[in-house]
């Protein structure tokens, strides 16, 4: 399960691997933009992430983490949002794991400067979703979920690695010494990730 934190939507996408398909459970996001309340935000992340997780019952959690901006106040609010649906996936036993925004970026399009807009329509393409979402935080979330996969089980994982990964057994941190070699087998085995 990825997870994009915010603190209007924060968006989220279950993704299912069987064998080299992947294959999109659910996709969407979580709207709080009415919630004026700081800390009602923060029980009702920590409640519906928590649904989220008992419904399609992830093996393992993603989420982005807050970037540093100008804004501190903004940086601020989104820590509070990913640690909260952090300690919802924790609360449950969950392994979690942390990603850059730029590193998501690279990982769904090879360019960790990509927009929005160009994650959301190669998510689309790699997973046959025909029907865009509404909102560019459900793919965003579910970007997050593709980067995860291939961080820890691919050739992505010796070209970019995780962050942190975070389980309940004391955490892994992905190594490889073959990061070139693998990036073109990985381009090799999956046509579909090269940008035209």
């Amino acid at each position: 399960m990825g997870i994009d934190p915010g603190t209007n939507y924060m968006g989220y996408g279950v993704l299912e691997v069987e064998g080299r398909t992947l294959r999109s459970v659910v996709l969407g996001d979580i709207d709080l933009h009415r919630l004026t309340d700081p800390y009602a935000k923060l029980r009702y992340i920590f409640e519906r992430v928590g649904a989220l997780i008992d419904e399609y019952t992830p093996q393992e959690v993603a989420l982005e983490s807050p970037f540093f901006g100008e804004n501190v106040q903004s940086m601020l609010k989104l820590g509070r949002a990913q640690g909260v649906a952090m300690a919802a996936a924790l609360s449950r036993e969950i392994p979690v794991a942390e990603y850059a925004p730029m590193r998501i970026k690279q990982a769904i399009t090879g360019r960790g400067s990509a927009a929005k807009e160009q994650v959301s329509s190669i998510v689309c393409r790699m997973l046959a979703i025909d029907q865009p979402p509404h909102r560019l935080d459900a793919t965003d979330g579910m970007a997050v979920a593709i980067c995860h996969y291939f961080s820890s089980t691919g050739p992505l994982n010796a070209a970019l690695g995780n962050d942190r990964v975070k389980g309940l057994g004391g955490g892994r941190k992905a190594t490889s010494k073959k990061g070139s070699q693998s990036w073109e087998k990985f381009l090799h085995d999956h046509p579909e990730r090269e940008i035209k």
